[in-house]
Order: C-alpha cells, then structure tokens, then sequence
C-alpha cells in the first residue's frame, strides 16, 4: 500500500489491486474534474469497479452516512473504495507535512 493514498480492505480485490485501479482512475478520469480551488483538501473516495466517486471533508470515514465513503456505500454495499486527498501527495500527515500537488490557476505549475 502507498503513502499516498488511503486503502479500504476488500474480499474481492487485494489492497495492492484496489489502489492500483484507484489510482488509475483517479489520474485518468477524475483528477482534471475534481482537483479545483474549492475540492483542493478534501478527500475523494472512488468505487473502482463503477468510477463513482464522492467528495467530502471527512471522505474517509467509509462505512457511515453522510461522509464521502458511507454515500458510496449506500448505493453499492460490496463496494471496493479507493481514498485520496485532492491535490496533496498524502492522505494524513503523522508528525510530517502535506505536500500539496494541485494545479488550479491557468499558469500554476506543481511544486517540485
């Protein structure tokens, strides 16, 4: 499992197969819809077999409704999910620093 991301175990998927199709879906087909001023901060959990996804400030916190995860769940009960930060290279930080990786204004480029 990554640093960077956040991994809720699953029967059907491995956790190393949960984040790696997380990942790819979050690169290829979310991250240029979410990642904007106002999500930049927020967590983002993906159903990685549908690509559903919900936003909240709290999205890690996947089995109870209202949060992010619980949503998800909600809808699809055997849900594989998938967790990140929006536009930061680690979900928590313990006794480190969030380095922040968004881009949101035109000419903004990522810190290296």
């Amino acid at each position: 499992m990554s640093d960077e991301h956040s991994v809720i175990g699953h029967p059907r998927f491995s956790l190393e197969e949960i984040g790696r199709r997380g990942q790819q879906l979050y690169e290829q087909s979310i991250r240029a819809q979410v990642e904007t001023e106002q999500n930049v901060g927020k967590q983002i959990v993906i159903d990685i077999e549908t690509g559903e996804y919900e936003i909240d400030k709290d999205g890690l916190a996947a089995g109870y409704p209202p949060q992010a995860g619980g949503r998800l769940l909600a809808r699809h009960p055997d849900a594989a999910l998938y967790g990140a930060r929006i536009g930061y290279d680690a979900v928590y930080a313990l006794g480190g620093v969030l380095t922040r990786t968004a881009c949101t204004g035109p000419h903004e480029q990522p810190p290296r």
